[in-house]
C-alpha cells in the first residue's frame, strides 16, 4: 500500500540491493518498467537520438478548460509552453496562481513538451497558470546556463503577470528529476537575490546532490531508468568537473548549501528504491533543519520516473493526487484576503 510518510526524513537510509529486480518493484509498476529500456546517455549520439525523438512530441490535447501556447524569450531556443486556465467564454481568468514547471532529463536530455500532460492536468484540476520551461541542456550549454534560462522563465511571469491575470505573489517552482533540482537551486538563487519568492516548491524525485554520482559503488545496483553511470554523465557534463568535488559553484548543487533558511515550503516526492532516494531524505531533513516546512512522499517499490513512465496505474494516479492536494493547499494559503 502506498502512502505518504511525511517523518521519514530523518530514519536511516534504506539499504540498496546490489541489482535491481523485476522483484523489488511495486506490483502496479512492473509491467510498465518489465520492457523499459536501462538509459545510455554515456555517449553524445545517444544523447542525440534521444533528444531527435523527443522533438516529435506533437501538441498537447489540452483539456477543455485549457488553452495552450508557446511562448519564446529569445532567439536562442529557450522559451517556455504556457497552460491557461480559461472560462466558458475562452478567455483567462484573472487572479491565478502559477506554477514555474521545469522538466527532467539528467541535465543532458529532455523536452518540456514530454510533461505537457501533467501541466495540462495542474492547470485544469488546480486552475493555475503552468509555466513549463524549455531550458537549454548541457554539455553543449553547463553551469549556469540552465539554471540562467529557468531564472529567465521566472522573471518572465513576474513581467507578464498582469497581462495574464497572474497573482505574482502566488507562484511556486516545480520540476521532476534534473528539473527538481533546477526548481530547488532556483529557490535559492532568489533568495538570495531578494525580491518576489516563490510561494512553494514541488519536487518530483530532484536531482539534488552530485556527490551520489561519485559514489561508484552504486554502479552496480542498476538502478531502474537513471542509473548511477548515467547520473556520472548528467553532473560531469553540468559542472564541466568531477562529481564529488570539495567545493562546487554556488547554486550549482542544491544539497551542498549550508543554510536553507528562508526557503519555501517544499514537497518532495520519490520511490525508495530511486537513486535519489537516499539525497531527497537528507536535503528533506536538512530543510526541516533550517525550519522549513517539507513535506515527504516516499512511494515503496518505486523506482526513478514512475511518475511518468507508469502514469495510468493506482499507484501513480494517487501519487499525483497528493502532490496537486498539497500545491493546492499551498497556493490556496496565498491567496488574497
Amino acid at each position: 500500500m502506498t502512502s505518504p510518510r511525511a517523518d521519514d526524513a530523518h530514519s536511516a537510509p534504506t539499504p540498496m540491493p546490489r541489482r535491481m529486480r523485476v522483484a523489488d518493484l511495486h506490483p502496479d509498476l512492473r509491467r510498465a518498467y518489465r520492457w523499459f529500456p536501462r538509459p545510455r546517455v554515456r555517449r553524445g549520439w545517444q544523447r542525440r537520438m534521444t533528444q531527435a525523438a523527443l522533438a516529435l512530441i506533437p501538441p498537447p490535447r489540452t483539456a477543455e478548460g485549457v488553452r495552450f501556447e508557446r511562448v519564446d524569450f529569445d532567439a536562442r531556443g529557450t522559451g517556455a509552453r504556457v497552460f491557461t486556465p480559461v472560462d466558458t467564454t475562452g478567455s483567462a481568468t484573472r487572479g491565478r496562481a502559477a506554477l514555474v514547471w521545469i522538466h527532467g532529463g539528467g541535465l543532458v536530455i529532455g523536452a518540456a513538451a514530454a510533461d505537457d500532460r501533467l501541466c495540462a492536468e495542474l492547470a485544469e484540476r488546480l486552475g493555475i497558470v503552468v509555466v513549463s520551461v524549455e531550458y537549454r541542456l548541457a554539455p553543449q550549454h553547463p553551469f549556469p546556463v540552465p539554471l540562467d534560462d529557468c531564472l529567465a522563465a521566472w522573471q518572465w511571469v513576474q513581467d507578464a503577470a498582469s497581462a495574464r491575470g497572474i497573482d505574482p505573489a502566488r507562484v511556486a517552482v516545480g520540476g521532476e528529476s534534473a528539473g527538481g533540482g533546477l526548481a530547488a537551486a532556483l529557490a535559492q538563487r532568489l533568495l538570495d537575490a531578494g525580491g518576489p519568492q516563490p510561494v512553494a516548491q514541488l519536487l518530483y524525485c530532484p536531482m539534488l546532490d552530485d556527490r551520489t554520482a561519485a559514489r561508484r559503488e552504486l554502479d552496480a545496483v542498476r538502478h531502474f531508468a537513471w542509473t548511477n553511470r548515467d547520473n556520472l554523465v548528467g553532473w560531469s557534463s553540468y559542472l564541466q568537473a568531477p562529481p564529488g568535488a570539495d567545493a562546487v559553484p554556488e547554486f550549482a548543487v542544491p544539497a551542498r548549501r549550508a543554510d536553507l533558511a528562508g526557503l519555501p515550503p517544499a514537497w518532495i516526492g520519490v520511490g525508495d528504491i530511486d537513486l535519489f532516494h537516499d539525497e531527497d531524505l537528507a536535503y528533506a531533513a536538512a530543510l526541516r533543519d533550517a525550519g522549513v516546512e517539507c513535506t515527504v512522499d516516499v512511494v515503496p517499490g518505486a523506482p526513478h520516473g514512475f511518475e511518468s513512465i507508469a502514469r495510468d496505474v493506482e499507484v501513480t494516479r494517487a501519487f499525483h493526487a497528493r502532490a496537486r492536494t498539497w500545491l493546492g493547499e499551498r497556493l490556496a494559503a496565498k491567496s488574497p484576503s
